[in-house]
């Protein structure tokens, strides 16, 4: 899955354009609003990188889960066609061979391991997806706290720029649940 692309390179140049130009709050405002708005654009890409990563390794863990749960299934299939054959043989009364018999019970041996691993998988992927469920509203926060941040260097308006930090520290808030989650 491929990570969500957070549009930095043209707020940040836009910002610093308007940093530079002297409006109702002066120069210094606006260069703290494009300070906090570039930490916000790298927890964003940080963060964004991390949800991207859990995403992947969700797909990588329940592909590999779906791949074992198929070897189970062909493990059950053999096994059966291997019952049906012994059962036909009791019914005509000849002797079930002793390999038959070692490798019935080898399937079903093999079955318990391929469903032990399998699922190992599919929670080594619920886990992944929920770490990338966590991260994903970080993500959502801190590209909304760098749009209003762009809003407040843009209209010189103080206000914007709170609640610019108001949606990153949400983003953060949501950064940090995942991390202790771990």
């Amino acid at each position: 899955m491929e990570a969500p692309e957070v549009p930095l390179e043209q707020v940040q140049e836009h910002i610093e354009h308007h940093a530079h130009g002297h409006g109702e709050e002066g120069p210094g405002f606006v260069s703290a609003v494009a300070l906090s708005t570039a930490i916000l654009a790298a927890l964003a890409a940080l963060v964004s990188l991390l949800a991207g990563d859990h995403a992947n390794e969700a797909m990588i863990s329940q592909m590999k889960a779906s791949d074992q749960w198929a070897f189970y299934q062909a493990k059950g299939i053999k096994a059966a066609v291997l019952t049906a054959k012994t059962e036909l043989l009791a019914v005509q009364g000849q002797k079930i061979s002793e390999k038959d018999a070692e490798k019935l019970r080898k399937y079903v041996e093999e079955q318990r391991e391929i469903e032990k691993d399998a699922t190992e998988k599919q929670e080594e992927a619920e886990k992944h997806l929920t770490k990338h469920k966590l991260l994903a509203p970080a993500v959502t926060m801190f590209q909304i706290a760098i749009a209003v941040g762009a809003i407040s260097a843009l209209t010189k308006k103080k206000v914007f720029w709170g609640v610019s930090l108001l949606f990153g520290v949400a983003g953060l808030c949501f950064f940090a649940w995942e991390l202790i989650k771990i």
